[in-house]
């Protein structure tokens, strides 16, 4: 058992937890994350605070909540015969309503509060599918996982960058110095530029997924699974594959967002601002280092932003379209899957055996 431990442990680690056989949703996700749960539901309790009240009246109905919210619990381990406040052993259907309906009769109950209920039972679902993606496909694991392989993914992909980022440069530059690139994001709303970023984030992550599939397939071919991979580990896989790419396309549009903002500093000054946008800009900050008087603007950061999104959107399609990319990028991840992969089949054959 202690082997078979240590097996699953290393898939957790490499971000594949799906590789765990007999890896249910009720005994390894939601049990994991109880606490976590608990104390949400026990926040959630406050929900029922009417400011208008005095005091004492809110501290009578915050305890008449979590009086309510343990009542509750109690009785459903007194049915279960198992101790009033024990940890449950598996988290299924009926726990996981009990976690979305019941912190949410607190303000309907207390309060008479319809709309905060209606609001705290979504939260609470989006919460529950929050987690489950989390911690049932690894995505904390998947992200530490591609985090540390990063740097040398990226050098991996030296002869891509070295292609992709001339070119991407050459446009980005252009664009910062256009008059038109300015006059339309360096004032443009917060919420409109952060809604243009997450239009191209998709699309960009669209891309990626619909080459990933493919991936999957090869991958697997050439890591020469012992035995084939369920839909759910298939998915498990993409996803250590869509992270680790995603990572990379995000370094480079942050080193990009990075460069621009030094560059505005230096070549646009006041006056240039002054003959684009009407007006001198407005300062985030303003200190001197060494001499040289930093003070990157709103405006600055603005465009500097919707140009990293641009071009973090032209480097995810040309790393899909690259020939070599795979061959350069994915044969280290294709390394480390054939070895997670023959430790599945040391893990397959001891559990048979």
């Amino acid at each position: 058992m202690d082997e078979l431990a240590a097996y699953e442990r290393r898939f957790r680690a490499a971000g594949l937890p799906l590789l765990i056989e007999d890896y249910s949703a009720s005994e390894d996700i939601f049990t994991r994350v109880a606490p976590l749960l608990a104390f949400v539901a026990f926040l959630e309790v406050f929900g029922a605070v009417d400011l208008t009240w005095p005091w004492w009246a809110n501290l009578l109905t915050v305890l008449g909540a979590i009086g309510f919210l343990l009542g509750a619990v109690a009785a459903y381990n007194a049915r279960r015969r198992r101790p009033a406040f024990a940890r449950p052993d598996s988290i299924g259907a009926v726990e996981l309503a009990g976690f979305v309906l019941l912190p949410s009769l607190v303000p309907l109950v207390f309060n008479q509060q319809p709309t905060s209920a209606l609001v705290t039972a979504l939260g609470n679902i989006i919460i529950l599918l929050v987690l489950w993606g989390a911690v049932g496909f690894g995505l904390l694991s998947i992200v530490r996982w591609a985090a540390a392989r990063l740097v040398t993914q990226l050098v991996a992909s030296i002869p891509l960058v070295a292609r992709a980022v001339p070119l991407l440069m050459l446009f980005a530059v252009v664009l910062f110095l256009t008059t038109e690139m300015w006059q339309v994001f360096a004032e443009m709303d917060d919420l409109a530029l952060l809604a243009i970023c997450i239009m191209l984030i998709a699309i960009g992550a669209l891309f990626v997924i619909g080459r990933i599939p493919r991936e999957v397939e090869a991958l697997a071919r050439e890591a020469g699974t012992a035995a084939p991979l369920r839909r759910a580990q298939r998915l498990n896989v993409a996803m250590v594959l869509f992270v680790s790419q995603s990572l990379q396309v995000l370094v480079v549009a942050l080193a990009v967002f990075a460069f621009f903002v030094v560059f505005g500093m230096l070549a646009i000054d006041d006056g240039v601002l002054d003959a684009w946008l009407g007006h001198r800009g407005h300062d985030v900050f303003f200190v001197t280092l060494f001499g040289v008087d930093v003070h990157p603007s709103h405006e600055l950061l603005r465009v500097a932003t919707a140009i990293a999104a641009l071009s973090g959107l032209y480097y995810a399609i040309a790393v899909l379209i690259d020939p070599t990319y795979r061959e350069e990028f994915l044969g280290e991840v294709t390394g480390d899957m054939k070895v997670t992969f023959a430790a599945r089949s040391e893990y397959l054959a001891l559990r048979a055996g």
